[in-house]
């Protein structure tokens, strides 16, 4: 049977492998449409928390004389960034669930909900087969953009990418406008929804809605983006300089995103500053520098991933009627200019990208 494990081109996996992936993929991304896309994200932090915390147990083992082996087993990578909980699997599942779900079933549309539907990633589908086949779809799909970044050595985060997307992918399949109407004077301005302002739907309907969404109601303000991003920066990069792990910070942020879950007002979304916290501090060690300067170049990291994250909802999320991932938009942006400044031998680290 050797002959039959053949190399796919580009994604580099054998075929055997491939099959694997694809199917469990499926599953991921059914079941993130059922557990819904922000709860499914959520295990992901927990994943990767727990996958981190074996990996630095196994360092600190290995580096007393103790236990060797590979305790961790992959936990990270392979359930938390994985077919399992991976985001471009399970989130983006939920998220394209999610957009199905607001043109096919709008009767769903939970009380107290103000935004479109197809943007309630907090809604979890349970058993509805033919959500869950559309989940299960768009698990595929991103595991392929994933494979396939990977597999030609695109300079950014795989997994961020093809959150993004897909979710562009699930507007263009369940008709939705890519970027949708802007209402202010520009696409950057947010004051329609400042003063309420409403518009109807584009399909023709009834119904109505905010004429601007952005995405997080308590932090689109540019100064209360930048601050957060400093302070989840500097914690991401503390994090990585006290335990080497580039993830924690990461994992910690997406667990707190539990309490948005269950309704606790103004958490801030902030895995997308914790990375690129820890990535700065990454770049600055790689630099030779102490752990000052590692932890100031967090907080600047921390603070443009942050805007970043603001320019782009801005753009893709507040106008149309689906979710288009701030957080996804922000790492893929940062993290294509990490790896662009490493191949150009601008700065001696890509972080985690392995370059």
């Amino acid at each position: 049977m050797e002959h039959l494990l053949l190399q796919i081109p580009v994604i580099g996996v054998e075929v055997e492998q491939f099959v694997v992936l694809l199917i469990a993929a499926l599953a991921g991304g059914a079941f993130g449409a059922a557990l819904g896309a922000l709860p499914a994200f959520i295990f992901t932090g927990f994943a990767v928390f727990l996958g981190e915390g074996l990996a630095i147990l196994e360092g600190n083992l290995a580096s007393a004389g103790g236990i060797e082996g590979d305790i961790a087993t992959g936990v990270t990578g392979t359930i938390g960034f994985g077919m399992v909980f991976g985001p471009h699997i399970a989130f983006a599942g939920g998220v394209a669930a999610t957009a199905y779900a607001g043109k096919k079933y709008p009767e769903m549309n939970p009380a107290g909900w103000d935004y479109h539907f197809g943007k309630d990633i907090l809604y979890a589908f349970g058993t509805k087969p033919d959500i869950l086949a559309v989940g299960a779809v768009f698990g595929a799909v991103g595991m392929l953009i994933n494979q396939l970044a990977a597999g030609i050595g695109f300079p950014t985060d795989g997994i961020a990418l093809s959150v993004f997307l897909t979710a562009m992918l699930a507007r263009v399949v369940f008709d939705y406008p890519l970027i949708g109407p802007r209402s202010g004077s520009s696409i950057f301005d947010m004051s329609p929804f400042e003063r309420e302002e409403e518009r109807a739907v584009a399909d023709g309907g009834t119904e109505v809605r905010l004429a601007t969404e952005p995405w997080l109601p308590h932090q689109y303000q540019w100064s209360g983006v930048a601050v957060i991003g400093l302070v989840a920066g500097l914690l991401g990069g503390f994090i990585y300089i006290e335990t080497g792990s580039i993830f924690l910070g990461y994992a910690f942020s997406a667990m707190s995103l539990l309490f948005l879950n269950l309704g606790v007002e103004k958490i801030p979304v902030t895995h997308h500053i914790t990375l690129l916290g820890s990535v700065g501090a990454v770049i600055a060690t790689a630099m030779g520098t102490g752990p000052v300067v590692a932890l100031l170049a967090a907080g600047v990291f921390g603070t443009i991933s942050g805007l970043f994250g603001e320019v782009t909802q801005r753009i893709f999320y507040s106008h149309s009627g689906t979710h288009v991932d701030p957080p996804a938009m922000a790492i893929a942006l940062s993290m294509f200019i990490v790896g662009v400044l490493f191949l150009l031998g601008v700065i001696p680290s890509s972080g985690y990208l392995g370059l």
